[in-house]
C-alpha cells in the first residue's frame, strides 16, 4: 500500500458554553481517533512500501477561532499526531504529510442556512438555563449570524487542495504541510504562528 489519505472530518460550530460534551466527544471521535485508528491500522502495509501518509487537517489546526473549539482541538491534535508520527516514520522511509485547508465551507454544502438555524435553535434549545440568562438571546443570534456569513463566504474551487494532495502522495521530496488557502487566512495564519499572542490578540479579537 502506497498511499493513506486520512480525509474524513465532521465540523460544528458554537461557543464553548454553547456546546455539549456530546458534542465535543462526537467531533473528537471522528477527525481526531478516527484519524489515529485509520492510521494504525494501515501503517504495517505502509512500512513494508515506504509510502506516504497525508493528514487533512485545517488552517484551524493551527490557530484558534471562537465559536469553533471542537473543531480547533480535533484539528490541532491531527496537527501533533502528525508531527509524532512523521518523526517516528522517517527512519522508515515512510513520508508523512499535513494538508491544512482554508475556508472551504462553501465547497462543501455542510452548513446550508437551513441547517445552521435548525443546529442553532436545538443548540438554544438544550443551553443551562443559567446560561441563557447570562448570554441572552440577542447576543447568541448575534454569533450565528456571524457563522453564516462565514459559511457562505470562501472558495468553492477545490482544486488548490486537491493539487496538494496529489503532491503530498506522487512528489519525490513532499512537503511537511500545504496551505491551500488565500492570502487573507495565510497572512492570519502566519501571524497568529509567528507573533507573541499579545499582538495577535490585540489584531484579531474583538
Amino acid at each position: 500500500m502506497w498511499g493513506l489519505v486520512n480525509n474524513a472530518g465532521i465540523s460544528t460550530f458554537g461557543e464553548v458554553e454553547f456546546t455539549s460534551m456530546e458534542t465535543y466527544k462526537e467531533v473528537a471521535e471522528v477527525n481526531l481517533w478516527g484519524t489515529v485508528r485509520t492510521t494504525k491500522s494501515f501503517l504495517p502495509l505502509l512500512r513494508r512500501a515506504k509510502g506516504r501518509v497525508v493528514n487533512i487537517s485545517s488552517m484551524l489546526g493551527r490557530m484558534a477561532n471562537p465559536a469553533r473549539s471542537p473543531y480547533c482541538i480535533t484539528k490541532f491534535g491531527v496537527e501533533a499526531f502528525s508531527d509524532c508520527l512523521r518523526y517516528e516514520m522517517h527512519p522508515l522511509g515512510v513520508k508523512v504529510s499535513v494538508v491544512e485547508p482554508g475556508n472551504f465551507i462553501a465547497a462543501t454544502s455542510l452548513y446550508s442556512p437551513e441547517r445552521i438555524q435548525a443546529i442553532a435553535k436545538k443548540m438554544w434549545d438544550e443551553l443551562p438555563e443559567v446560561v441563557r440568562k447570562d448570554y441572552g438571546k440577542e447576543y447568541f443570534d448575534e454569533k450565528i449570524a456571524k457563522m453564516e456569513t462565514y459559511c457562505n463566504s470562501g472558495s468553492t474551487d477545490t482544486s488548490s487542495v486537491i493539487d496538494a494532495v496529489t503532491h503530498a502522495l506522487t512528489a519525490a521530496t513532499p512537503y511537511t504541510r500545504y496551505h491551500p488557502m488565500d492570502y487573507y487566512w495565510w497572512l492570519r495564519m502566519q501571524i497568529m504562528t509567528h507573533f507573541p499572542g499579545a499582538i495577535s490578540d490585540m489584531i484579531y479579537i474583538h
